[in-house]
């Protein structure tokens, strides 16, 4: 029987996890000085979600109802981003098309465009093991949403 351990370990997953990849991913960018395409950031929202609704879950006892739903809502975000990793790691590939127009213009003026260093989807900037930063974000987003997930749902039976 699982009990109040994996719960608690599953929340604190849910937060650390998510806390841990956008640190990643803004260190690269403000400290590694790499510059991220615009899928790149669409893989960051879902993480911040997840950092807020696992933080929420902290308001309460870990196996309470409300804490296990916000859990599991924060390991949907989470699972989220890994799937946006997947298909960015995909167009990285040259599996899947990437956008064939600029989609980080929408509201800039071509003053801001130009101070903004051009960044395609479809290029690998840096990557460990050949695997790129999305690739990696693919793999820890769905292997920790798992992780959460799996005792998360077993506690509830218990």
């Amino acid at each position: 029987m699982l009990g109040i351990g994996s719960a608690a370990a599953a929340r604190l997953i849910a937060l650390l996890l998510p806390l841990g990849l956008l640190g990643g991913a803004l260190g690269s960018q403000y400290i590694g000085g790499l510059h991220p395409c615009e899928m790149c950031y669409w893989q960051r929202w879902p993480h911040g979600a997840a950092i807020l609704l696992a933080a929420l879950s902290f308001t309460g006892p870990a196996t309470s109802p409300r804490s296990r739903t916000l859990v599991l809502l924060a390991a949907a975000a989470i699972a989220i981003s890994g799937a946006i990793g997947v298909y960015h790691a995909g167009v990285e590939a040259r599996i899947f098309e990437g956008f064939t127009t600029c989609t980080a213009t929408k509201g800039l003026t071509l003053e801001d465009i130009m101070k903004v260093p051009l960044v395609r989807c479809d290029q690998i900037q840096w990557s460990l093991f050949g695997i790129s930063m999305a690739g990696w974000n693919a793999i820890l987003s769905l292997g920790g949403a798992a992780l959460i997930v799996v005792p998360s749902l077993r506690g509830r039976r218990a």
